[in-house]
């Protein structure tokens, strides 16, 4: 755990949205989003890390959330946190290896108007690969984003270009959930990413988001705050008595992006 870190959830928001892989230079510099941009220091430079940093022994009764990753369903039997709602969405991008993020943005309005009383965190795949944009689409995906650089013979700027893509996509659908939704929202991300960057001791480039590594690519991530209309009145209630979570399909899912799980 990246002991400068800061953990999202004890924070003051209504609505968390949480992007995947996602850089506080490359957001500040291309996404325009009502609001106020900062960053934050995360506690992890991968999503396993940071999710099992940031739950771990908490009581989040009044809290639901909808995630296209499926690491908070896999850890959190081992990390001793309760909550009131998970929803995994559907993989409908990429044959199946992403979710596009109006599905996202979809079930998580559903959530939002089925459960008024109740803190809302969204946690988005992209900018993470696969690359869904027109420039980015034809970069085809390897099980990490090392393998991907390599079998495509992607260049340091076809990659930005492409990465860029996929978060200005993103944002587009993060801006429908301002618009629908009310209440202090804030937008993050649970880690960063390198792309190409050179690393020391020794200059060679680097590409993903390797754990333990905490230089500011990987844990100097976006604190976007937007606040519009009021705020909810939250409550905590005993958990959602639904079982709408596949283990086994979240399991195949954090193998096809890569992760030992």
């Amino acid at each position: 755990m990246n002991p400068r870190g800061v953990n999202f959830l004890e924070q003051d928001w209504d609505t968390l949205i949480i992007l995947d892989a996602c850089r506080y230079d490359i957001f500040k510099n291309t996404v325009d989003l009502p609001g106020e941009t900062d960053y934050a220091i995360s506690l992890g430079s991968t999503s396993r890390e940071t999710i099992s940093a940031n739950f771990r022994d908490k009581s989040l009764l009044d809290t639901v959330y909808v995630s296209a990753n499926g690491w908070f369903h896999r850890l959190k039997d081992n990390i001793n946190t309760e909550i009131f709602r998970f929803i995994y969405t559907d993989r409908d991008a990429a044959d199946g290896l992403t979710s596009h993020p109006s599905t996202v943005t979809e079930r998580a309005l559903q959530a939002y108007d089925e459960h008024p009383n109740k803190r809302l965190i969204v946690h988005y795949m992209q900018p993470h690969q696969p690359y869904l944009g027109e420039k980015g689409k034809w970069i085809k995906y390897g099980a990490a984003l090392p393998e991907t650089v390599k079998d495509n013979n992607v260049s340091k700027g076809e990659l930005y270009e492409a990465y860029k893509e996929n978060l200005q996509l993103v944002a587009d659908h993060v801006e429908t959930l301002f618009e629908k939704t009310s209440g202090k929202m804030i937008v993050t991300a649970d880690h960063g990413e390198l792309l190409g960057e050179p690393q020391s001791p020794i200059p060679i480039r680097d590409y993903g988001h390797p754990a333990g590594i905490y230089v500011d690519e990987l844990v100097k991530v976006p604190w976007h705050v937007y606040t519009s209309g009021s705020r909810n009145i939250v409550s905590a209630n005993e958990p959602f008595s639904e079982s709408e979570d596949r283990e086994d399909n979240i399991d195949e899912h954090l193998k096809a992006l890569g992760y030992k799980v």
